[in-house]
């Protein structure tokens, strides 16, 4: 990629994927300033389950999901949860969110979400090699455990769908199991293994190191909020912020579920709703699982950090506003008590954040008409996954200005 040095683009956002985009940027010479409220890796690029999960290309909108919904809603040991007083603002989002909940939608998606997380490892290396940020990235592999292999054989369509892809598990069973991760209990029977994963060992650290590299090219990190953009014909020339106008060639905007409010400018229509993500960090532990792990049982993933293992997985539908709710913590609890029985720990750590939930489950990638105002956001449950290549692809739109016909899904009004 090579550009005019005097080009300034501002990205708005300084999560993983904000961070990605201004280090691509500056690597190919443009002046890039990032803006926003919070310091990188701050947000929900802090609290995840870490891993480079380039298996996770099937949407949860599965086949049959509208009929197993009301079911998962009233189980109680179910980690799903929807505040039933914000039901009323979000049932447009639901309804449309529940149509893509068929066969047929769902393997055009993960056709396209395998484009994005495929080579999620390889673009981490390149985005953090040679980097001071590379001591936090670790590849691995990436595990599911399941109680039996009538549990697993249940889960058939999904792993179909991965194999598709290129990503066929090694099935391991009894004592193997046992060999291979002590610390889960006796009731977990089988572990599908897939190899070319990852995992990062501190999210928030991550970015945070990626920040100082991004500063270190040259870039320049402002903590303010973003609130408008200045047009002049029909082309952006600034971005207005509560500390004052950043005059710009280009603009990003790459803040999760907050970027719907920022593309109402543009009139577009984005069907988003924020997933409402919980994650408990146990200090301490007496025993780790060796790699990231996802339990099928607790749908959580275990994961072995620097400060501790990171359990992360509970979904909570009810909006931006309201605190925590203690029931899906305490289920999370419950969960890892059932799955690592004789784990001991000196603490815990809980953590909410909010993932950004488009409709379809596709993130928005690209340019807003011809206003050199790009859109990098909506990731779902690839955030972290995704985004050095989301980063890496929407760089490479800025420089070019150039449609990339595989972003052609991505694309910020396909609901307008």
């Amino acid at each position: 990629m090579s550009i005019d040095s005097s080009s300034h683009c501002v990205v708005i956002g300084a999560g993983i994927v904000g961070v990605s985009i201004g280090i691509w940027l500056a690597r190919a010479g443009m002046k890039v300033t990032l803006v926003d409220r919070q310091a990188p890796g701050e947000g929900t690029s802090h609290g995840n389950a870490g891993v480079l999960a380039a298996c996770s290309m099937v949407p949860v909108t599965g086949p049959g999901l509208a009929r197993k919904a009301p079911r998962m809603l009233l189980n109680k040991d179910f980690p799903l949860f929807l505040r039933w007083s914000y039901l009323p603002r979000l049932a447009p989002w639901l309804w449309r969110y529940m149509s893509f909940a068929n066969d047929v939608d769902t393997r055009r998606i993960s056709e396209k979400l395998a484009f994005i997380v495929g080579d999620c490892v390889e673009q981490h290396q390149d985005l953090a090699g040679n980097t001071e940020a590379d001591s936090w990235l670790k590849p691995s592999d990436y595990q599911f455990a399941y109680r039996t292999m009538e549990d697993y054989e249940a889960d058939a369509y999904v792993w179909s769908l991965r194999e598709q892809h290129g990503f066929s598990p090694q099935i391991l069973r009894g004592a193997a199991v046992r060999e291979k991760e002590p610390v889960l209990g006796a009731d977990i029977d089988v572990l599908a293994v897939v190899g070319n994963h990852g995992h990062i060992s501190s999210p928030g650290l991550y970015v945070k190191a990626l920040g100082r590299v991004f500063e270190g090219l040259g870039g320049t990190i402002t903590r303010a909020t973003a609130e408008d953009f200045k047009l002049v014909d029909g082309r952006v020339t600034a971005v207005d912020t509560d500390q004052g106008p950043i005059d710009c060639d280009n603009a990003v905007i790459a803040t999760g579920v907050w970027s719907k409010h920022l593309c109402e400018r543009f009139a577009l229509k984005i069907p988003l709703e924020t997933e409402r993500g919980y994650h408990v960090i146990f200090k301490n532990p007496s025993a780790m699982v060796s790699v990231p792990t996802m339990i099928a049982s607790g749908k959580f993933v275990a994961t072995p950090m620097h400060d501790g293992m990171r359990c992360a997985g509970i979904v909570e539908l009810g909006g931006l506003e309201a605190g925590p709710s203690r029931e899906p913590i305490e289920l999370l609890m419950r969960q890892v008590k059932r799955t690592f029985p004789d784990l001991q720990y000196a603490d815990t750590v809980e953590w909410l954040g909010h993932r950004p939930a488009p409709a379809d489950s596709l993130p928005f990638i690209g340019q807003i008409g011809s206003t050199g105002v790009y859109t990098a956001f909506g990731h779902h449950h690839i955030g972290l996954t995704g985004g050095a290549k989301t980063g890496r692809l929407v760089a490479d739109l800025i420089c070019n200005e150039q449609p990339n016909e595989e972003l052609h899904a991505f694309r910020p009004d396909r609901f307008s």
